[in-house]
């Protein structure tokens, strides 16, 4: 880990984390592009930009210009050019005004005239990539405001380019498979899931509300992430709660008390410095109850069929096909209406996808995240998830905290 420089404050010296330069992922990307025939890619989506330059963006208006020969150039806004000089991989940061006296037009303009300037500048406007079928994207740092496109930012890069085509889907292709820093980051933030379930398992109450579980969780989580083992500099949870009788596919966490002798289930998102994991874990004060633990037992053995089958060269559709089998099979057919398998990366939710009908095959260095879950009408249930790396011989389950979660 590279600790790049320090910084005092009230007198303290911190030390700020930042990764080393990902070779490994820039050969992939710019091997794509040769396939492709691409001289740079221009991205705007969060996830993208972390992706090739290490850097995570706080407001979202930022643009990344990765050219397929030479150095990357990184466009922030002016109050982050310090902060994207210290965690880029690239040395080329520039800055646009965030506020500009004389323009009352929203920072994202600049910041894409500023692009199609630089694309002039390093001769780079003869095919370029960007991102025409962006579905999805992480948040930025700071409140969670997804950024989107607009018409003029397509506009301007098809103005200024010979031909541009769509990048999103080859990046989402490279991004399936994992370097080797990649999963150790991964495997911190699977870390840090674990430590914020066993300080809710050592304190969680009959009684207590969803809402106070899921800011126990989350709060531990940010107070022993930021700085965890020296090499996190930012870690954040984020939680669904529900307990008992609460439990349902997908609702809002509320203040419906915990239920003695059932489980509270714990949908859990963690973030450390940009990678993701995507987990359902659940907690019992008390002893499970009869019905509860033919349920989980149930659910346990259709999650390890589905494990069981993931391994270098499986088909994707056997995660899909083994579950819904399995399930059906439990007297619960039709269910879950949620799909379960899907990546997990940079985004909590990013390709390969499962689907029982789907192509495709698992490799070595795919991250999956498997999750049955078995719904009882009126309320309650019981979901199980977990986030897999799959290897040659078969996969590695990242999180430690078990799903089999009986005391």
């Amino acid at each position: 880990m590279d600790l790049r420089w320090r910084e005092a404050r009230r007198g303290a010296a911190i030390e700020l984390m930042g990764y080393p330069l990902d070779r490994e992922k820039w050969r992939r990307v710019r091997e794509m592009m040769e396939r492709n025939d691409l001289d740079a890619i221009v991205v705007r989506a969060p996830d993208n930009v972390l992706y090739l330059t290490n850097y995570w963006t706080m407001k979202g208006y930022d643009l990344a210009i990765f050219p397929r020969e030479g150095e990357p150039t990184l466009l922030v806004i002016e109050p982050q050019f310090q902060e994207a000089q210290r965690t880029a991989w690239n040395k080329d940061v520039r800055f646009f005004p965030f506020y500009h006296p004389k323009d009352p037009r929203p920072p994202m303009i600049r910041a894409v005239e500023m692009a199609v300037e630089v694309l002039r500048e390093l001769k780079l406007t003869r095919r370029l990539g960007i991102e025409l079928s962006q579905t999805s994207q992480i948040c930025d740092r700071m409140v969670g405001e997804p950024t989107v496109y607009w018409q003029g930012f397509y506009d301007a890069f098809r103005a200024a380019c010979k031909e541009t085509v769509d990048a999103a889907p080859l990046l989402a292709q490279v991004r399936t498979l994992k370097t080797p820093q990649e999963i150790e980051r991964m495997r911190l933030a699977n870390e840090l899931a674990a430590l914020g379930m066993e300080h809710a398992r050592d304190n969680i109450k009959p009684g207590m509300r969803e809402s106070e579980v899921a800011a126990m969780i989350e709060g531990h989580i940010h107070h022993v992430g930021i700085g965890y083992k020296g090499k996190v500099e930012m870690a954040r949870a984020f939680t669904l709660v529900w307990s008992g009788p609460g439990i349902a596919t997908f609702t809002a966490t509320s203040s419906r008390p915990v239920i003695e002798n059932e489980p509270t289930l714990v949908e859990i998102w963690v973030c450390a410095d940009g990678y993701w994991t995507d987990l359902t874990k659940n907690l019992c004060p008390g002893v499970l109850t009869v019905r509860y633990n033919a349920l989980l037992d149930q659910l346990l053995t259709v999650f390890n069929d589905a494990i069981a089958s993931v391994r270098d060269g499986a088909p994707m559709s056997n995660i899909d096909r083994i579950i819904r089998k399995g399930i059906n099979a439990a007297g619960y057919p039709g269910q879950p209406s949620h799909p379960v398998g899907h990546g997990v990366g940079a985004r909590a939710h990013e390709p390969p996808y499962s689907h029982q009908l789907a192509p495709g095959t698992m490799q070595a260095g795919m991250v999956w995240a498997i999750e049955p879950g078995i719904y009882w009408e009126g309320g309650g249930g019981l979901r199980l998830e977990d986030n897999f790396l799959v290897t040659t011989g078969g996969c590695e389950k990242l999180c430690t905290y078990p799903d089999d979660f009986r005391r």
